[in-house]
């Protein structure tokens, strides 16, 4: 899969409410009800992860949870990262 350009990367971003760009991936704090609700947005992420075989890095703060994607084989950001986002955005 091709590495986007700077270019294509903002153009993409503009299109995702939230996320922002973080050296050579893409984050977005998503805060939820308490640990819990947190958790179970963690849980809520696996499938669509899974069924993509693209996996985010993510954090867990008592009621927020910090998503960071990119094509770690690639080296940086791809159509995946920004597809993977959009899907994580309509949980």
């Amino acid at each position: 899969m091709a590495l986007l350009s700077d270019a294509e990367i903002e153009a993409r971003l503009a299109g995702l409410e939230g996320w922002r760009r973080s050296g050579a991936a893409i984050e977005k704090a998503f805060q939820r009800e308490g640990f819990v609700g947190a958790v179970a947005f963690v849980d809520a992420l696996v499938a669509p992860a899974e069924a993509m075989n693209h996996h985010p890095d993510l954090a867990v703060s008592w009621d927020t949870v910090t998503v960071t994607i990119s094509t770690h084989s690639e080296g940086g950001l791809t159509e995946a990262d920004f597809e993977l986002a959009a899907k994580i955005d309509a949980l």
